[in-house]
């Protein structure tokens, strides 16, 4: 069932949300090559922890760390681990938070040093994707307003979205209905209104949208094993528009 927040819970995950964006912003300036998954996982758990807060992602379902990094190919859910960073890699940082009773969520994608410009290309995208889609989380607008458009942005730029992830509601628990899609029809999927909190979030492939998933039981990567891409905010709906809660300010 869709949640509806109070002002007083809002300004709770706002407060959540931004702690994701300064986590999300001190692994940034962490990721260099040389430096293992391990290692940011480790920065990433002890900035939360120092924070009063708790890594949302630890023991969720049994997964084993406090962040997911995903590289190149992989689209989520990559556990971080004894692999060192390398130059020219992509590499998809998400991070949840759990405090005071309500979860946030964010992730971005970042190029280390050398990358193709095709690889660039992709992850400019795919921030541009997500930006496209929050201008069009409006009170009033239908859900498939946001899935469409960031599906035509994708697409227009010869990338593909990923169609078995979707970003989502998230409040008191980490995933709610309704699920957010990053394809689909404009009149389609509930009205938005007032107050819902959705985690909205683009996975955009350089090849075709199909997806694996690798050993480990957890990592989802393409296919085809193109390049990827995932981007993230948590926003809230207001009269005036999306509110970006998972932000630095």
């Amino acid at each position: 069932m869709i949640v509806l927040k109070s002002a007083r819970e809002i300004e709770i995950i706002k407060s959540n949300g931004k702690l994701v964006a300064q986590t999300i912003e001190l692994l940034s300036q962490n990721l260099k090559p040389g430096i293992k998954t391990k290692d940011l996982d480790k920065i990433a758990g002890e900035f939360i922890k120092r924070n009063q807060a708790k890594p949302a992602f630890l023991g969720y379902q049994g997964y084993p760390a406090n962040i997911c990094i995903s590289i190149d190919d992989e689209i989520v859910h990559g556990i971080p681990g004894d692999r060192t960073i390398q130059k020219g890699q992509l590499v998809s940082l998400d991070v949840g938070v759990y405090k005071d009773g309500y979860y946030a969520d964010g992730a971005a994608t970042f190029v280390v040093d050398g990358v193709t410009p095709e690889a660039q290309k992709l992850v400019e995208v795919t921030e541009q994707a997500l930006n496209i889609g929050i201008k069009k989380a409006k009170a009033g607008n239908h859900l498939g307003e946001i899935s469409s458009a960031i599906q035509s942005h994708v697409e227009e730029n010869g990338f593909s979205v990923v169609r078995d992830l979707v970003g989502h509601g998230i409040g008191k628990n980490m995933h709610e209905d309704p699920q957010v899609p990053n394809f689909g029809e404009k009149e389609k999927g509930p009205v938005l209104k007032p107050g819902m909190v959705l985690a909205i979030e683009p996975m955009v492939n350089v090849g075709g949208y199909k997806i694996r998933t690798k050993p480990d039981l957890w990592t989802i990567a393409t296919e085809d094993g193109s390049l990827s891409a995932h981007f993230e905010h948590t926003i809230a709906i207001t009269d005036n528009g999306a509110l970006v809660l998972t932000s630095l300010k």
